[in-house]
Order: structure tokens, then sequence, then C-alpha cells
């Protein structure tokens, strides 16, 4: 089964400090339109290379053009994303194996300089990689979390499911960034903080930032832009 890779790299042929930024779900789950809707936004895809870095943007099964079926913890009756634990955590897992499927893929690239590998996201993309920088932490220099979080308020259970999976991340003592709107429609910014606090408590490093934006925080630059900067200097020191 192969995945479809969006990549955009600095104008050079050697080696590059690489990221894998992780798309997030499809809203509640119901519209199959969008499983087909790749997801590389132009504005990150231009923050990063400038910046000397290559970017990869991994369409996860059944997203994008991505072969196989999408099915990351989805309620067998077709009622969107389930609020049952053991389902969501297996499609969380399932989400798992596909950025191994990519880490794997990388390693057979010469423009990929291996010592400087970072994995970020939105939305699900965030929290999958704060987790997975944990459950892989000699593969990592760093995550960036956007408004991360695998269920929404929604689902009563995602007050279990999201501090369950972020501390999954704490084993990377590399450097984190949580990026959060103070207005977000799926996570209340308490939730977050929370979530982030477990993290750090669990052994885990990191930043925390509170923007005035909702869910869409990524589009705005402006308000993450700063601390941003800030936290990839620390990566290419």
């Amino acid at each position: 089964m192969r995945l479809k890779l969006f990549v955009a790299r600095p104008p050079t042929d050697d080696p590059v400090p690489t990221i894998i930024f992780n798309h997030g779900s499809t809203g509640r789950g119901v519209n199959k339109a969008v499983y087909s809707r790749r997801w590389c936004p132009s504005h990150m895809q231009d923050y990063f290379t400038q910046r000397g870095w290559m970017v990869v943007f991994p369409q996860r099964r059944g997203r994008g053009g991505s072969e196989g079926v999408y099915g990351e913890g989805l309620a067998a009756d077709g009622s969107g994303y389930s609020c049952q634990p053991d389902i969501a955590l297996a499609g969380f897992e399932r989400a798992v194996a596909d950025i191994d499927a990519v880490m794997a893929h990388l390693k057979t690239r010469k423009d990929v300089d291996f010592g400087r590998i970072a994995i970020g996201g939105a939305s699900r993309g965030g929290i999958l990689s704060i987790a997975y920088a944990g459950m892989r932490p000699e593969s990592l220099v760093g995550a960036v979390n956007f408004n991360g979080g695998w269920l929404g308020r929604a689902c009563p259970s995602h007050e279990t499911v999201n501090p369950l999976i972020f501390k999954r991340g704490a084993a990377n003592k590399a450097p984190t960034i949580w990026l959060h709107g103070s207005y977000d429609q799926y996570y209340r910014i308490a939730h977050c903080r929370r979530n982030f606090d477990g993290f750090v408590a669990a052994g885990g490093k990191g930043t925390f930032n509170a923007a005035p934006m909702g869910h869409s925080l990524l589009f705005k630059p402006l308000l993450w832009r700063k601390h941003l900067d800030a936290f990839m200097q620390r990566l290419e020191a």
C-alpha cells in the first residue's frame, strides 16, 4: 500500500533538515468527499523551505490520494468518529503505523539530513506529532503541535483519550511547542493546558502558547510566527 507525500524543499541538492507535517481529521468523519482533498498548506511550505528545511506532508491511508481505506477511529455504523476509547485509540495506532512508513521512506532519500528530522501537525496531526516523538525518541529532534487533540469535546471521553495520547510523547526529551487557540471550538483552552501540564509532569519538555483564535490558528501566521521562529532557532542551533 502506497501513501501520497507532498514534498517541498529549499533550492539545494545537499541533505537538509526535514519536518514531517501532519494533517488532522475530516470534521465529524461523515463527509467522504473530504477524504480526497490533499492537505499541504502553501504558507507552511514557504515557512519551512525559506528556513532551509524540507517539509513532507503525508496523506495518511485513504486521504489525499493515498491508497487504502480511511478509518482512524470511525464508528462501524457510519456516524463518524467514535467516542469509544478503544476505537479512538486503535485509530491513533493506525496513524502511527502510517508515520512509521513515512520515516522508513525518508531513510531511503539522499536529500534528508537524518540528524535533524522533526515532526509537526495540526489538530489530530498535532497530537499525533507530540506522541510519535515520544514513541520513537531516537528519531526526532523536536515536535510542533497546532491545536492538537484526537477527540473533540463532543465526546466526553476526550478528557481521557487526549491526555493519554499526549503523555506518550513525554519519553522524548527533545523540545516541543504547543500552539493553541483560546477559542478553539473543539478543544477548550483549559483542556489543552491540562494536556500540556500532564505531558510535562510525565517528563516531557515544551512551551505552551495561547493565541486569541479558534481551531484555524495554523492559518494565522501573525499569531504564531514569532513563537515558532524561536522554536526553530533552537532546533537549528
